[in-house]
């Protein structure tokens, strides 16, 4: 062994900053994008964003914000959503319309309501609670009870029996059957156990699904309406038109504000005298144009990977979901000749807004599935057809997974037992024990 100086020539890939810039923005989908670009813009002052104005002040014609002639002009304000009550304000509010108690009572129904968990449910114990607020174990009960009666119904209930029976009472109907059921048989009832349920009653099958139907129609979570939602806005990066008897692909460019080079600095650049200066506003220069064409190239990415998925998936376009084909992004690769990796970030939380609905780009990649006429049919058709089945079939005599399977087989598809039943279960339908209805 012996150490030497060697010359020798390889290609290899260098991650500049510049090529970790383009693949970030490629996978960013249009609301990341958005705050990427803003930041940008205060860290570099040559960069200017010329957002879309979306002012009132733009509309020419008052009669673009009404229904006809008689219809009153629209409030923009109405289309902004009011903060909800939480569920702790909501019953304070409601305590505070209270009169007669004391002190005292106040302030342990308070207690309890700030002990409600997120459900609308009191875990607290009755002797836990007086020990901490050095009460009576009577004086927590009867707070309890007040509480209870406050809306929503079955609030403040310890366990799912007891608020099945508050929302029951709170309606006025005190069927003793109703509570038996309640008390005695909610497991039955989750198996749909109706005869059983029947047979320990002494009623009729009939009378035991009217009464499964009015408990199913209960909130097992009374508290749920009120826990706090984020709510998250999708922008369509891309729209599907039907023009000319072809889907054509656009990019939805309204949806990211322009980048453009601010015309103050790029007169300064030439007019500065000092170099040190001069080198400064020249990296942000080519900075600023770097992103520029990274944005042009997840652009042009986008567009040829989404015209790509619109040519092939034209039959879906047509004719709906059961002609659906099944496509992976190696497919589109070779179509578009990108590299698989590009493709899969150039679908990454995408959305495309086509004339049957808003989907996520991810939505047309499907597995092929074995039909009998020799031709792949994607598992979204196959749930489709799972779905039609389960939505049409007799009601009172359900069809099992076997069943489902050999009605597909009569029409081409081939499925096993254990995929129908695991897409079956995807789609969030019951067995077929208790889809059962009597």
């Amino acid at each position: 062994m012996r150490f030497r100086l060697q010359q020798e020539q390889t290609n290899k890939l260098v991650m500049t900053p510049e090529l970790r810039q383009a693949i970030m923005l490629l996978q960013y989908s249009s609301v990341d994008l958005m705050a990427y670009l803003r930041e940008q813009a205060n860290e570099n002052p040559l960069i200017d964003l010329s957002e879309i104005e979306m002012s009132i002040e733009r509309i020419s014609k008052p009669e673009e914000f009404s229904f006809g002639k008689s219809a009153n002009p629209v409030d923009l304000l109405d289309f902004v959503a009011s903060p909800a009550d939480n569920l702790f304000e909501h019953l304070v509010a409601q305590l505070g319309w209270v009169r007669g108690l004391s002190r005292s009572q106040r302030r342990v129904a308070r207690f309890l309501i700030g002990n409600l968990d997120e459900k609308g449910y009191l875990e607290l114990d009755v002797m836990t609670a007086a020990g901490l607020l050095d009460v009576s174990v009577d004086e927590v009960e009867n707070m309890i009870t007040l509480v209870q009666r406050f809306e929503p119904a079955g609030i403040a209930a310890r366990s799912l029996e007891e608020c099945l029976l508050l929302q029951l009472r709170h309606t006025g109907k005190n069927d003793p059957y109703l509570t038996a059921v309640v008390y005695h048989h909610l497991s039955d009832l989750a198996c749909n156990r109706i005869q059983k349920i029947s047979n320990s009653l002494g009623i009729g099958i009939q009378e035991v699904q009217q009464i499964a139907d009015r408990i199913r129609k209960l909130n097992p979570c009374p508290g749920a309406a009120f826990a706090a939602n984020e709510h998250h806005y999708i922008l369509a990066d891309i729209s599907v038109e039907y023009i000319n008897n072809k889907y054509l692909v656009l990019v939805n460019d309204i949806t990211a504000p322009k980048v453009e080079i601010n015309p103050f600095y790029q007169r300064m650049l030439k007019e500065i005298p000092m170099e040190e200066n001069k080198q400064f506003f020249h990296e942000k220069m080519n900075t600023a144009l770097w992103l520029m064409n990274s944005l042009e190239q997840r652009r042009l990415t986008l567009k040829k990977v989404a015209q790509a998925i619109v040519d092939r998936q034209n039959d879906f376009f047509e004719l709906g979901i059961h002609f659906l084909k099944p496509t992976t992004q190696k497919e589109i690769a070779e179509i578009t000749g990108l590299h698989e990796s590009t493709v899969s970030r150039a679908v990454n939380n995408k959305y495309i807004q086509t004339p049957r609905g808003l989907f996520e780009l991810k939505h047309f990649f499907t597995s092929a599935l074995a039909s009998e006429d020799g031709d792949a049919v994607s598992s979204m058709s196959a749930k489709a057809h799972i779905k039609q089945i389960i939505d049409n079939e007799d009601k009172q005599s359900p069809m099992s997974d076997q069943e489902i399977t050999e009605l597909l087989k009569k029409e081409g598809l081939e499925l096993s037992r254990r995929t129908v039943a695991k897409y079956r279960e995807e789609l969030k339908y019951q067995t077929s024990r208790r889809r059962k209805r009597f």
